[in-house]
């Protein structure tokens, strides 16, 4: 019994570590992406549209109730 689970234990350590690099790369090239834009892309140009969504989209006041 102990043999058995030392093998599936040994079959899941060697299939994490030689897919896990190959499932990350995805996503670490996503996170670059985003990284390449957002350094693209001036800082003022960037507080620019977050204020043009903000005035858009903020909330509506409320009438006073007497």
């Amino acid at each position: 019994m102990i043999r058995i689970i030392a093998w599936v234990l040994l079959a899941l350590y060697l299939l994490t570590v030689g897919l896990w690099p190959a499932a990350l790369a995805p996503v670490t090239a996503t996170f670059a992406g985003f990284g390449a834009i957002l350094g693209a892309v001036p800082t003022s140009a960037w507080l620019l549209a977050a204020a043009i969504t903000w005035h858009r989209h903020r909330p509506t006041r409320k009438p006073a109730t007497v």
